[in-house]
C-alpha cells in the first residue's frame, strides 16, 4: 500500500513520514564530523538522532512498511556503538568539571592513571564507531531509508486522521512509564487509597558514608532505575513528536518527564563512575582517592534528595491523572487548522 506524501501533516502516515525523515537527516548531518572525531557535540547529536529514529521506527511500526534493514534491532546496535564512545566522553568531562578542581595534589597524581585508562578505552571505542559507520549494516540502513523516503510504503492505519489517534499513540507509552517497577523502589508495598501506610524506605545517604557503603546499598536498584530512566526517555521522545498539538499543561508535563530522565541519568552516571574507579584502582580506591570519594558521596546524596519528592509525587493518583487528562485533550482547533 503506497500513499502520496503531503506537505501539510494531517494523517498518521504523514506524521510518521515527517518524523522518520527529520531524525534520519539529523543523524546524517553529523556523520562526517563524528568520523573525523572533531567535536564531542557532533557525536552527542548523532547519537540522539539515532535514538530518536529508533523510537519512531519502533512506535510507528504499525503505520509504515519499512525495508528489512530498517529495524529497531539494527538501529539499536549502531546507537550502542555511538553510545559507548559518548559515555566515555561524558565520564571524563564529569571528572574534569566536578571533581578534578577540588582534589589535592596526591589525588591528582592518581587521577592521571584514571585519565590514561579512559584515553585507551576511548581509542578502541572510536575505532569501533568508525568501523560501524563503514560496515554493511549502517550502509544498508542509509540506502534503505533513502529509497523509502523517495517511495514510502504504508500500512492500513496510515490514512487515519492524527486527531483521531493522538491520545492512543501516547497513552500506551505513559502506561509503560507509570507501571515501571522503578517507581516502587524503596516504597512500601501496602497503601490505603493511594496513601502510604508506612514511612518511605527510600534511602537518604548521609555525608560521611564511604563510596563502598553506598555502592552496597544501591546494588539492588542500579538496573531498575536505569531502566526507568530509559522508559522516561522513550516517553519524552514520543511526547516531543506532538507538542504542536497541545498547550501549556502538556508542555509542563513534558518538562517534568525530561527532569526525571536527567536526575535518573545523573544517578546512573555516578554508578558508572564508581564502577569505573573500581576497574582502574580496585576495591580500595577510596583509600587512594578519599576526597574524590567524599565528593561522590555528597553528589549522590544531593541526587537522592532530588529524586525522593519526585518519586512520591509520581506514585500519587492525582499526578498520574493530570498527565492522562493532558494527553486526552489536544488543542483541536489547531489540529483542524492544520
Amino acid at each position: 500500500m503506497t500513499l502520496a506524501t503531503q506537505t501539510v501533516v494531517k494523517t498518521l502516515g504523514d506524521y510518521a513520514y515527517q518524523a522518520i525523515q527529520k531524525h534520519f537527516k539529523k543523524t546524517l548531518k553529523w556523520e562526517k564530523t563524528v568520523k573525523k572525531d572533531e567535536d564531542p557535540e557532533a557525536l552527542h547529536q548523532m547519537r540522539v538522532g539515532m535514538r530518536r529514529l529508533r523510537t519512531v521506527v519502533s512506535r510507528f511500526g504499525f503505520v509504515v512498511n519499512l525495508p528489512k534493514a530498517v529495524t529497531d534491532r539494527n538501529i539499536g546496535k549502531i546507537a550502542r556503538r555511538l553510545g559507548n564512545l559518548r559515555d566515555l566522553d561524558v565520564l571524563k568531562e564529569s571528572v574534569v568539571k566536578n571533581f578534578q578542581p577540588h582534589l589535592p595534589p596526591e589525588e591528582l597524581k592518581h587521577l592521571e592513571k584514571a585519565f590514561n585508562a579512559i584515553d585507551k578505552q576511548r581509542e578502541q571505542a572510536l575505532t569501533d564507531v568508525k568501523a560501524t559507520l563503514k560496515d554493511g549494516r549502517y550502509k544498508s540502513l542509509k540506502t534503505s531509508l533513502d529509497h523509502w523516503l523517495e517511495e514510502p510504503r504504508y500500512q492500513e492505519s496510515a490514512p487515519l486522521s492524527i486527531d483521531l489517534v493522538l491520545p492512543d499513540l501516547l497513552l500506551p507509552e505513559v502506561s509503560y512509564f507509570f507501571l515501571h517497577p522503578g517507581w516502587q523502589f524503596g516504597t512500601p508495598l501496602g497503601s490505603n487509597n493511594g496513601v502510604s501506610t508506612s514511612t518511605s524506605l527510600l534511602r537518604s545517604y548521609p555525608k560521611g558514608m564511604t563510596s563502598t557503603d553506598v555502592e552496597q546499598s544501591l546494588n539492588s536498584n542500579h538496573e531498575v532505575l536505569h531502566s526507568l530512566r530509559k522508559q522516561a526517555k522513550r516517553l519524552r521522545y514520543q511526547m516531543e513528536l506532538f507538542t504542536e498539538f497541545y498547550g501549556e499543561t502538556y508542555a509542563e508535563h513534558l518538562i517534568e518527564v525530561k527532569n526525571i530522565q536527567d536526575i535518573l541519568g545523573e544517578i546512573h552516571d555516578s554508578d558508572v563512575l564508581e564502577d569505573w574507579l573500581v576497574d582502574v584502582f580496585g576495591e580500595n580506591f577510596t583509600e587512594k582517592l578519599p576526597t574524590f570519594t567524599s565528593l561522590l558521596v555528597d553528589k549522590r546524596h544531593q541526587l537522592w534528595q532530588q529524586w525522593a519528592p519526585i518519586q512520591r509525587r509520581y506514585t500519587q493518583l492525582d499526578t498520574r491523572n493530570q498527565l492522562h487528562l493532558a494527553i486526552l485533550n489536544p488543542i483541536l482547533k489547531q489540529l483542524e487548522d492544520n
